[in-house]
């Protein structure tokens, strides 16, 4: 079965989420269904891509597949790491990439979202991001995107407490683009991508890939670097890390103790 549903009319190309079984989770396979689609689109010359789940969906995306994550001892979230290269693929798309959002964002799937270019949700739709309750240490280009999209005190929150956030707050911070109603979403969010598909296509690719790389020109040492590194290590080598993995799969709660 094919994780992704895929329509393009009009010079707007519309993937949808597919797996509702797994609540959509980020595996592997559905992850390279959606870049295989991308460089479909790319070749195509799709001028703005939708990226949803099924219409009503409770979940739009549970985040990463829990199972496929390392049990400890290895970066959870390196740079083969399928979510990373979906990322890096929405990134460097030439077009517009519009995130659709109904029902709960959960873990990586917030950041999937924030790399999407715009954010049309109904007010529903809830956003979550969970690394702190199952011990995974994000990465820092995973942290850039959140900063990117959020103010860092909003970003914060998100990360630290774990807890669902309304569309409707994120609205007001800037964060999602509409909050539209349910019935009215897909031609609401259709007729935004008509709008960018009837203008320069080489104008807005070229303005794309400059906000791509002035968003992430921040000044680092490679001392800060390292030291990033180091304190990711600190906790994916720890009890806690394999704790939040061995909890999440046997469905109780973790017991953390801070080593």
């Amino acid at each position: 079965m094919a994780l992704i549903l895929v329509e393009v009319s009009e010079g707007v190309g519309c993937i949808t989420l597919n797996h509702e079984s797994k609540r959509n989770a980020l595996s592997e396979q559905l992850v390279h269904e959606i870049t295989a689609c991308l460089d479909d689109f790319k070749a195509t010359g799709v001028r703005a891509a939708i990226l949803r789940a099924q219409a009503g969906a409770k979940v739009w995306s549970s985040g990463h597949n829990v199972f496929e994550l390392p049990e400890g001892g290895l970066d959870p979230l390196g740079w083969q790491d399928p979510l990373r290269m979906l990322i890096r693929d929405i990134e460097a798309f030439p077009a517009p990439v519009i995130a659709l959002i109904e029902g709960g964002v959960w873990g990586g799937a917030c950041e999937l979202v924030f790399a999407c270019d715009m954010i049309v949700a109904t007010p529903e739709a809830t956003f979550a991001a969970t690394p702190a309750k199952l011990g995974v240490p994000y990465n820092a280009t995973g942290l850039l995107t959140f900063l990117n999209a959020a103010p860092p005190h909003i970003a914060k929150e998100l990360l630290f407490t774990g807890r669902p956030m309304t569309a409707a707050r994120l609205e007001r911070q800037g964060i999602i683009n509409h909050v539209v109603a349910a019935a009215e979403i897909a031609d609401f969010t259709r007729e935004i991508a008509l709008a960018i598909a009837q203008n320069s296509p080489l104008a807005i690719g070229v303005m794309k890939e400059q906000l791509r790389i002035l968003a992430g020109a921040h000044a680092l040492s490679p001392a800060d670097f390292e030291r990033i590194q180091g304190l990711r290590r600190v906790v994916y080598n720890s009890r806690d890390y394999a704790e939040g993995i061995h909890a999440f799969k046997e469905k109780r709660a973790p017991r953390y103790l801070g080593e």
